[in-house]
């Protein structure tokens, strides 16, 4: 009678059995730093006074916030992050050039079903897209992983989304999401491990998955768990390698990683997307969700279609088919941004960054971009943003003074179009 996280810990403690509340020590499988937050956990690190990490294998660092590096500062960082990879010997380090952390993981291989992943960045709950229980850690917190290779947790409750129906043509992962933050409010699952189900995520691509784990914080979650299926296997059997090839085989051979539905820490919660609409996060909230159908006279300076929530190969198909032959609006910026040079590469191979680039948008080379606020694309007072990414506070993308409205590629591209949000054709 346990849930998935419950499982995770039990194995990871070492114990044999967790149950939520339980305090435990987990041995740490994977840890995650980038160019923005591995710095103060580099410097928390020295100053603890260990000379090694725990583990040089197991630490992935990857560059994407401030790249190329757009500050002095940012340089200094990344001069410092780059000494410190070369001084411990850390394998895993992917530069300016390799894209954004929460695909590059999973592209690598570093995302196993069953381990524990923690990463400096809220979105690390990304990873549980493939079963891994993956969840964010501030920088000093980072400096103990570094050190010991071990973090406490308080094992979380777990709310079940069991999502059922067939998506109409026009809408999309994003959509689904978007509606469940809406509904269970921006900290109606703090601290819970969010967990989705039913046919409809059965039926979901892993790059649609992705998309529900990635924004399981933005209503307070620890982590976003899918259970791992044939899907699941399949995208990671020819991307790891070494130590973390046996441990795939391993998991496949005995693994029960699912939720026991009986299980005294497991709400559920249903959900019929049968007839979902395109669905906006509006300004400020992300759970200040509305159809895209009431927002046609909101106007556009500026679409984003990328970030590590729709920055994929599968999210570039969707808005090059619409934007095919077509222009976007002439006083309208468009930026996409591919969320991983494998993405980029895709991209190119299949002549969508060539669709994109006739439509009038401007093709970025993979990062976070605007995302942050701090990089690549920002808007200025009173400008108004949509944006495929996940966040839409006050600030989040330049100006405290613009408005940030977040949609899924589909309705980005669309819109881009037409100048305003817009709805796309079902096909």
């Amino acid at each position: 009678m346990s849930t998935i996280a419950e499982k995770i810990f039990a194995r990871a403690s070492g114990k044999g059995e967790a149950e939520a509340g339980d305090i435990v020590m987990a041995d740490i499988d994977i840890a995650m730093m980038h160019d923005l937050t591995g710095p103060l956990a580099v410097e928390s690190f020295e100053k603890i006074g260990t000379e090694k990490v725990w583990d040089s294998t197991k630490i992935v660092i990857p560059f994407d916030h401030q790249v190329p590096a757009d500050s002095l500062d940012s340089a200094n960082n990344h001069i410092l992050m780059r000494k410190f990879v070369k001084e411990q010997t850390i394998e895993n380090f992917y530069d300016v050039k390799e894209g954004v952390c929460h695909q590059v993981l999973p592209e690598k291989g570093h995302v196993i079903p069953g381990t524990v992943i923690v990463g400096a960045d809220s979105h690390t709950c990304t990873y549980g897209a493939l079963g891994a229980f993956a969840t964010g850690i501030g920088s000093t917190d980072m400096a103990m992983v570094l050190s010991t290779g071990q973090l406490w947790f308080k094992v979380p409750e777990t709310i079940r989304f069991n999502v059922e129906g067939k998506l109409k043509e026009n809408t999309s992962a994003k959509d689904v999401i978007l509606n469940i933050i809406g509904q269970v409010g921006a900290d109606g699952a703090t601290y819970k491990s969010c967990e989705f189900a039913g046919e409809t995520i059965s039926n979901m691509s892993i790059s649609d998955r992705m998309v529900l784990s990635n924004m399981a914080i933005e209503m307070g979650g620890k982590t976003g768990l899918i259970e791992p299926d044939e899907k699941t296997y399949d995208y990671l059997k020819d991307r790891v390698s070494g130590e973390n090839k046996n441990r795939l085989k391993a998991f496949i051979e005995k693994s029960n990683l699912k939720s026991d539905l009986d299980s005294p820490s497991l709400e559920i919660m249903d959900i019929d997307v049968s007839e979902l609409e395109p669905q906006i996060a509006c300004p400020h909230n992300v759970d200040n969700v509305k159809p895209a159908s009431e927002l046609g006279d909101v106007e556009l300076d500026q679409v984003f279609i990328g970030s590590c929530t729709n920055g994929r190969i599968e999210d570039l198909r969707d808005a090059a088919r619409i934007l095919k032959g077509k222009q976007i609006a002439s006083d309208l910026r468009m930026l996409v941004i591919p969320a991983s040079k494998e993405t980029y590469l895709k991209a190119l191979d299949e002549g969508l960054i060539k669709i994109f680039v006739e439509a009038g948008a401007l093709v970025s080379a993979p990062c976070c971009g605007p995302c942050l606020g701090g990089h690549t694309g920002l808007i200025g007072p009173d400008e108004v943003s949509l944006s495929t990414s996940n966040r839409n506070f006050k600030g989040r993308q330049g100006s405290p003074e613009g408005k940030v409205y977040l949609s899924s590629a589909k309705v980005a591209a669309q819109s881009a179009i037409e100048g305003r949000i817009a709805v796309p054709k079902e096909e």
